[in-house]
């Protein structure tokens, strides 16, 4: 007999700080549960690539991963590299402001009072981001509705709100700020709003209820119950030991991105390892992961670098100095990718055959095609997961397209059939055919 998750939860005398950990058992029959799960992870990293160490030269299934991309070699056959896809979103800011904030809207910016380096002025976009116009499909269906819908995350966000630093939009005028601290993501997923000085373990609060859960449910159910747990409590310890380095004062964060931004490796681990629970446990289907922020200045010292890649981003091609480091940092955003992909394929699908990775799609993105140009064509998007069934272990070659048509492909690959999206002058042709 169906039982709603409330009915569930009233009859074995659970307290509300159990359901985090009961969402996601198959065996309880819950509505969300019956179909399979499809998930979009959107990861943006800053200041364009350089093409000639980024792009296959060849099209088609028989195809060479050049440098930036060797780390996603594992992931050859779940691959999907997209050349020719353009950001044609003009008007007002300069080519990093609306290289961010037009990625996923796909729509102008508003006049605003944010300078750039060249053009005019300009504020937030006039749209929502296509993250959330597939959020918003999902949750209005019981049958794909999740506790939280999306989540934000990010890593070295400065905390200033201005255009460079957001990505997301839920409408126009309204963006969404990453959470760039796995404190305060811990706490969003588990509901804990104390000090980290003083974090209580949140198995403590519930142990006895997932006692009853345990007794209550079958063989694979308890399995992932007992992971889950094991994860929680594997990550307080994390954030415990790393309490005092993760790059902020907790909990107030620092404002900007510090210049000797060491953490950032790990930070992008701990963020990373806290998405692929929250897709396990099924708190969300979409999730985006903004890496620092359009003229994003890292220093990438674990690997070398002392320079930001910002300043790096400028230098001309004859420096061939220049060029290796940034392809260096550009392959290091490529091994977060790689590290998401290798996660979610060692994960076994809950409560459905496969791993996780063959129910995601992964889209690695950038606001610039190429940093010392400041070009808005040929945008960088890689694709890794088989989560929309589009045809994997290809590199596609296009010409010169507007990204709004990938946008409406990605909404169409979990059944959400709009023309449309963000600027209707460049949705003609609809949807790329990726399938």
């Amino acid at each position: 007999m169906y039982r709603s998750r409330r009915e569930f939860i009233r009859d074995l005398g659970l307290g509300g700080a159990a359901l985090p950990f009961v969402l996601n058992l198959p065996g309880l029959g819950f509505a969300n549960q019956a179909r399979r799960k499809q998930r979009l992870v959107v990861i943006f990293s800053p200041n364009g690539i350089v093409p000639k160490d980024f792009w296959p030269d060849e099209e088609g299934a028989k195809f060479t991963l050049k440098e930036i991309l060797k780390p996603l070699e594992p992931f050859k056959d779940k691959l999907l590299t997209l050349h020719g896809l353009c950001d044609q979103v003009r008007g007002d800011g300069d080519n990093h402001m609306r290289g961010i904030g037009c990625l996923l809207t796909g729509v102008e910016l508003f006049p605003g009072n944010i300078q750039g380096g060249s053009h005019t002025p300009a504020g937030w976009a006039k749209g929502h981001s296509i993250d959330q116009e597939i959020k918003g499909f999902l949750q209005k269906d019981p049958a794909t509705r999740t506790r939280f819908g999306s989540l934000e995350f990010g890593a070295m966000v400065p905390e200033r709100a201005d255009t460079w630093t957001r990505m997301v939009y839920s409408g126009a005028n309204k963006p969404i700020a990453p959470i760039d601290d796995p404190y305060q993501m811990f706490q969003k997923l588990y509901g804990r709003a104390k000090d980290n000085e003083l974090l209580k373990s949140v198995l403590d609060d519930v142990k006895d209820d997932l006692k009853k859960v345990s007794s209550a449910v079958g063989a694979e159910d308890r399995r992932l119950l007992d992971e889950h747990a094991a994860f929680v409590r594997e990550m307080e310890q994390e954030l415990k030991a790393a309490k005092a380095d993760v790059g902020h004062k907790v909990p107030e964060p620092e404002p900007g991105v510090k210049k000797e931004n060491d953490n950032l490796p790990k930070l992008c681990k701990m963020q990373i390892d806290l998405m692929v629970n929250a897709f396990q446990a099924d708190f969300a289907r979409v999730a985006t992961f903004q890496i620092t922020n359009s003229v994003g200045q890292p220093r990438m010292r674990w690997i070398g670098i002392d320079e930001g890649h910002h300043e790096l981003s400028h230098e001309p091609d004859t420096n061939t100095k220049a060029m290796e480091k940034l392809t260096k940092i550009n392959k290091w955003y490529c091994e977060q990718m790689a590290y998401l992909a290798k996660r979610l394929s060692e994960t076994p699908e809950p409560g459905g055959p496969g791993t996780m990775l063959d129910n995601t799609t992964i889209v690695w993105t950038n606001e610039l095609g190429k940093g010392s140009s400041h070009t808005l064509d040929n945008i960088p998007f890689v694709l890794v997961g088989n989560g929309l069934d589009f045809k994997m272990g290809q590199a596609r070659k296009f010409p010169k397209v507007p990204h709004n048509r990938l946008l409406l492909a990605l909404a169409h690959g979990f059944g959400h059939r709009i023309e449309k999206f963000g600027n209707p002058n460049f949705c003609g042709g609809g949807a790329l055919s990726l399938s």
